[in-house]
């Protein structure tokens, strides 16, 4: 039975705390649209994609209209393309993202994941020529997000791969430089990634997904802080109840709107994916949420081990709460989206490689990080290389999304608008570690990935 309390609870979460449906994504396979006739493919894949997702948004708005839930993004994700793009060049793969990217703007979607490639053992003829296509790919479209996954606990990291996403980074980011090179952002490099993931950069439609779906990702980091804010300065062990009671809370929001729009739209629902994700907005915050558990500052030492804590229990609730949660679910840290990071940096305790240690307990990765356009080729690689190094020895995902703003150096800022924020240029190391990226090969997978 509802109570009456739990409804004004829900209706303060979604009025004062920034309680919301991150993301309703559809994702589809294009396998159907495979053709040896270049046309027809792209044909076949607007067709698909704007039959498949035709009601998405009007249903979206009308099932937030009808619950009060905030649903902020609608989205799409497809089969990677590099899967289906056949016999087609270079220039043939910048076509199929402005297809993609038409397809996005008829139907009036935030973003569309999938155009990527998996290369986490070797590349094909058709993954060389979709990467070597990203930058122009990701220069000339407006809604297309690309995802390149380099590294698996099972098969080691492609070293050759990191090495190419390196330059395939700085040239993006030189292509996108009028527009704060704001092509990266929609480009990211992950070691495990998941096959059914509703958030951009990195959605894709796995193969091993049914025809289509629907994932939703929640999102709630003000709810979570207000609620530690509430429970005073009680145990460690008590906080951790508090947090699982208020993500189980958010996740059923979740899975209330997930289930509504697969009816509506004829689709099934796959996976809620429950990661705190914030906010430019004040009080969207898990920076906030690590100082509202007794941080100084987010990026002070113990910062670690907050996160970890915040990350169980998030994910403890959160299964109680769907029967099929997914995705990354956990906690984000992008810092141009969050205003609590933006500030940490801005003050001069959070450093990359205090964020890279946190990388270690949380959803994804390194996420949103602006750097110096100048940053030596090379260097971007390491910060990949290690990241991706973190996911592959913790069997979990980890990611890279690196900006290395053109003409921009550290202490200033760039200013990318909408969700993705503002972010400060942030120092990086200088050193060299180009001898090593140059050796090429692979890392061999750890010990603990024989587990047959």
């Amino acid at each position: 039975m509802i109570e009456t309390k739990d409804i004004i609870e829900t209706i303060n979460m979604i009025r004062q705390e920034n309680l919301d449906i991150r993301t309703v994504t559809v994702g589809m396979s294009l396998f159907d649209c495979v053709s040896d006739d270049k046309k027809r493919f792209l044909n076949n894949v607007y067709d698909k994609i704007t039959r498949t997702a035709e009601k998405l948004v009007p249903v979206c708005e009308d099932i937030a209209k009808t619950y009060g839930v905030p649903i902020i993004n609608k989205r799409i994700s497809v089969t990677p393309i590099s899967l289906v793009g056949g016999k087609l060049d270079s220039e043939g793969y910048v076509e199929s993202a402005k297809v993609l990217d038409r397809a996005a703007a008829n139907l009036g979607v935030n973003f569309i994941g999938g155009f990527g490639a998996l290369v986490h053992k070797g590349e094909t003829y058709c993954d060389k020529q979709l990467i070597s296509s990203i930058p122009e790919a990701l220069s000339t479209t407006d809604y297309v997000c690309s995802s390149v996954n380099v590294a698996t606990t099972k098969a080691g990291i492609n070293m050759d791969a990191v090495k190419k996403m390196g330059e395939i980074i700085k040239k993006t980011a030189y292509l996108t430089r009028d527009k704060n090179s704001i092509g990266c952002a929609k480009l990211v490099v992950f070691a495990n990634v998941p096959e059914d993931n509703p958030f951009m950069a990195g959605a894709f439609h796995g193969v091993g997904e049914p025809e289509s779906i629907i994932n939703v990702g929640v999102s709630g980091p003000g709810v979570v802080s207000s609620a530690i804010k509430r429970a005073g300065d009680c145990s460690l062990s008590e906080l951790a109840d508090v947090i699982k009671k208020t993500s189980f809370k958010i996740t059923r929001v979740g899975q209330l709107v997930a289930h509504e729009a697969a009816k509506r739209l004829g689709i099934p629902f796959g996976i809620v994916d429950l990661s705190l994700a914030p906010t430019p907005a004040i009080g969207d915050s898990v920076a906030d949420i690590l100082e509202e558990m007794g941080l100084e500052a987010c990026g002070a030492h113990g910062t670690t081990a907050a996160l970890a804590m915040l990350n169980d229990a998030v994910k403890k609730g959160g299964v109680m709460a769907s029967s099929h949660v997914g995705g990354l679910s956990g906690a984000f840290i992008p810092v141009s989206e969050d205003a609590g990071m933006i500030a940490a940096v801005e003050k001069g305790v959070l450093s990359v490689e205090k964020l890279e240690a946190m990388t270690s307990v949380c959803s994804v990765g390194l996420d949103m990080i602006a750097v110096p356009g100048d940053t030596d080729e090379s260097v971007i690689c390491g910060v990949i290389a290690d990241e991706i190094s973190i996911g592959v020895a913790n069997t979990k995902t980890t990611a890279v999304r690196i900006i290395p703003a053109y003409g921009k150096k550290v202490g200033e800022s760039v200013d990318f608008g909408g969700l993705l924020g503002s972010a400060p240029i942030m120092k990086l190391r200088p050193q060299s570690p180009k001898r090593f990226i140059d050796r090429g090969g692979r890392i061999p997978a750890p010990i603990h990935s024989l587990k047959n």
